[in-house]
Formats: structure tokens, sequence, C-alpha cells
């Protein structure tokens, strides 16, 4: 069992887990309070930036020394909140944090081009908030305190995708869409907390799980369980809960949808995960058979149905967003397997399509930048027109593919081990044919971009460097992640291993 850090807080190092919040959430108000579109990205850059680095030191610590527990107000748990961190929520900082941190510079001329000057200053406001709430949600140990900073995430992000209104009028739809399913979730999702607080008469995470290992299952608790994962599924957009993203991802500003198709749903699934393996226990789920026997066929149906709808798709953005919806459906895959090698791949998988589908979204987004629209007919021959643009769409697609030497290769060969140590041959299988189909999709892209010709008039322009360089950042990171595994796979193996074994139980 890893040694747990639990101690008083004395230095600045000390407070780095609540520091990680602290500094955007301060950031927030301060952008609005100074009222200068000029000092407003500087601002936001810095406290990301800040938090990139907290992350990354946080991560080394955990992987280095184990759990780390902060008590807030020096009041200790349960009677306290605590931020608790190990291995599994590290992992997914750093993922959230460095996205928001690249994606930071490409909003410098995507916004311009889509979102009102009026409204430049309140954006940064908006995805500060966004990226503090989802910072929080990981970081957390207290499961009320989850859905509060759910809250946070969740009602900046409406505002964010509705201010796509500029370019396309049906952003306000998606984001009302987005808001009712959004608000339909957190309610199942409190309502389950509701019943986890009546069963157990506590809200820490840690606390709740020892109490079911100690006295076990109940009615109450099947039905906390039933609402929380109901409630998240819908943040998750897991197949067929997802009919809020497709809309959203389309109709938002380029540089909203690089952010939070990165960042939100795969925070959500970490909720599922941290509710799943560390408060109801891998006893509990194999008991219930709830996620073999309902999760999977789902996520099979998912890979398949939304990858089918992807190919039919006109539109560069809503193919992403449905291709979206059929890798959630890889993650939940390795979920259902519950074994630690399905578990590793989808914990590695949700970090390496984190990072493929952002680069894809900007690329999206430097397309539009010159083109004016997403459509397949308007982006034809850009690939003469925007040489380097376009190389490192192709560089993603193909790790969204999961082509030997990419990120998305990694993951999904992992899940196929997991699928084939069980004796699931067909399940492996099926993750190959899915994978099929995404080669249909990303070669409409390939196609469009190269083997037609550009309208008339079209001269060679690339996007600016402040698009140019993050798009390439990471897409350059598909291909290092596809090589060196050696981060990703330990954080993904030593956070699988901690949630099979009841990590943050482990401390009681």
């Amino acid at each position: 069992m890893t040694v747990e850090a639990l101690h008083t807080a004395r230095t600045l190092s000390d407070h780095l887990p609540v520091l990680i919040i602290i500094i955007p959430f301060l950031a927030a108000p301060l952008t609005v309070l100074i009222g200068s579109r000029r000092l407003a990205w500087p601002i936001a850059f810095g406290a990301a930036l800040a938090s990139f680095v907290i992350s990354v030191l946080l991560l080394l610590r955990v992987l280095d020394s184990g759990v780390i527990s902060y008590a807030i107000g020096g009041w200790l748990p349960p009677l306290g909140i605590e931020y608790r961190i190990d291995a599994a929520n590290a992992f997914v900082l750093l993922l959230v944090s460095a996205i928001g941190t690249i994606v930071l510079p490409y909003t410098i001329q995507s916004i311009k081009n889509e979102i009102p000057r009026r409204h430049q200053t309140l954006f940064y406001t908006m995805y500060l908030l966004c990226f503090t709430g989802l910072l929080g949600v990981v970081v957390t140990g207290d499961a009320f305190n989850v859905f509060v900073f759910l809250e946070i995430s969740s009602l900046s992000t409406y505002v964010l995708v509705a201010m796509g209104a500029r370019t396309d009028k049906r952003a306000l739809t998606a984001a009302y869409d987005y808001l009712v399913m959004g608000t339909i979730g957190a309610t199942f999702f409190v309502i389950g907390i509701g019943f986890l607080y009546a069963a157990t008469g506590t809200l820490n995470m840690a606390d709740i799980a020892y109490y079911i290992q100690i006295h076990g299952t109940n009615r109450t608790l099947e039905t906390a369980f039933a609402f929380v994962v109901v409630g998240m599924g819908l943040k998750a957009a897991v197949y067929p809960l997802h009919l809020w993203l497709p809309n959203a991802y389309t109709y938002a500003p380029s540089a909203v949808t690089s952010f939070i198709a990165g960042t939100a749903t795969k925070v959500a699934i970490y909720v599922l995960l941290r509710f799943m393996f560390t408060i109801f226990q891998p006893d509990f789920l194999f008991e219930m058979h709830a996620v073999r026997w309902v999760m999977m066929p789902l996520a099979i149906l998912a890979m398949f149905a939304a990858s089918l709808i992807a190919a039919f798709q006109s539109d560069f953005k809503r193919m992403l967003a449905y291709s979206s919806i059929a890798q959630i459906g890889y993650i939940l895959l390795g979920i259902g397997l519950l074994s630690t090698t399905g578990l590793t791949a989808a914990i590695v998988h949700l970090f390496n399509h984190g990072i493929t589908k952002a680069a894809l979204f900007m690329g999206v987004g430097a397309l539009v930048l010159r083109s004016g629209s997403s459509f397949y007919a308007k982006i034809e021959g850009m690939g003469k027109v925007m040489p380097f643009t376009s190389f490192a769409i192709v560089i993603a697609g193909l790790s969204l593919i999961g082509v030997p030497g990419t990120a998305g290769f990694i993951s999904k060969w992992v899940l196929v081990q997991a699928a084939i140590e069980q004796g699931y041959w067909p399940l492996a299988l099926a993750v190959v044919g899915s994978s099929l189909l995404a080669i249909v999709y990303v070669w409409r892209v390939i196609e469009t971009l190269y083997m037609k010709q550009p309208a008339k008039g079209w001269v060679r322009q690339e996007a600016p460097l402040t698009m140019l360089v993050p798009l390439w950042i990471m897409a350059g990171a598909t291909v290092w992640f596809g090589i060196d595994t050696e981060l990703t796979m330990t954080a993904a193996r030593t956070a699988a291993d901690g949630l099979l074994h009841g990590f943050m139980a482990g401390g009681q």
C-alpha cells in the first residue's frame, strides 16, 4: 500500500492542491474588474500556466510519494472539505491544465473572428471559471463539492457555447439544449449524493467508501449508484445520453470546442471512475453486474453507431463531435472489463483522446478562419492553401484512427490486450473493426484537403502563429505520447491499480 502524505500544510509547496484552484478562480473576476481586453488574456494565460505547473508538480509528487490529502482551512475530514490527490486525478489534472493552457494562445486570433469585441473580456472570465470548475471536480475528495464545481464549469460552458451566436445563431439553441440536458444530469447526480448522505451520514468520499466497506450495501446505496451513473452519463455524453454534444461542439466558437472537447467529457468520465471504483468499489460492481451488462453493450453501440454517423457528415466539426461519442465508447469498454489492464486502457485513452481531439478542433478552427466555414465543400483543397495546418490535422487524424506511432494506437492496443486477457476475442475484433470505420471519416477529410482543388482566387496563406504553434504542440504531443509512453502508461497503470484496490479508502 502506498504511503499517504497527510500532514499539516506549512510551506507553499504544501498548499499546491488548493492553489491550483484558487489562482484561476481569483483571476476570473479580476479580468472583469479590470475590464481591459488587452489585460484579460495575459491574466488568463498566467493563471492557467500556474495551474499547469502545479499539476506537473502534483503528479510527480504522487507518483513518488503516494496520495496527497489537504484539509481546507485546517478542518480535518470528514468534518472539513478535503482535497485528495492520487495518480488518477493527478493525471486528469495534467490533461485539463495542459489543454487549458495551450488553447489560450490559440484564442487570441480565433475569438477576434468568432466573438463580438464587447464580449471578449467576458469570454476569458467564463473560460477561467470553466477551467477552475473542471480542476475542482477532479481535485476534491468531497462528494457534494464535486457537484458545486461541476455546476461552476457547466454554467460557464453554456455561456461559452452561446458566444458562437455571432457566426451561427444555432449556437443559442445548442447552448439551451446543453443547459437543459446538463441540468437534468446534475439533478440526477445531486439526488444520488443525497441518497449517499442519507445512507452513510457523510459526504467525504473516503469516509463513504469506508462505511460501505464495513457495513456493506443496501437499496439506498444501490439507488444512489443508479442516479450517479445516469447523471454523469449525461455529462459525459455516454451513448445514448449524448444528444446535447453534436450541436454544442459544432456551433460553439472554435477555441471553446477545442477546450471542452479535450476536457469536459473526460472530467465527467473521471467522476464516473471515482464513484464506481473508489466509493462503491470493485466488489460492488461485480455484484451489481451493471457495468458489464449495461455499460459494455452501450460502449460497443457507441463505437459503431457514432462512427457510422460520423462517416456520413458533411461538416468537419460535426463529424468530430460524433467521433468523440465513439471514442467515449472505447473508454467505457475499458472500464467495463473490470481489470487492471482494461482500466489502464480506459485512463490512457482518456488522456490520448483528449490531446488528439483538441488538436483536431484547433485545426478546424484554423480552417474556419480562412474559409469561413467547416463544411467539407468550403475547405476543399485547403491542403494546398494551408499546408502546415492541414498536415497537423492529418497527424491528429492518424492518432484518432490508432495508427502505430501515435497516441491513439497505444490506448487501443492496450484495450485489445485487456479484452484478449479475459478471452473476449469478439471485443478485441470490435475495437479493430470500429477503428476501421474511423479510417473512412478521416480519409474523407484527407481527400477533401488534398485531392480537390481550392476555390478560384485562393492563395497560399497559413493560419497566424498564435494558432499554428498551439496546434502543432498538440499534434506533436499525439506523436510524442505514441512513441514515449513512460509517463502516460506509468500514470495510467498506477491509477488503475489504485482504483481497483481502493486507493482513497486505504488511508482510513
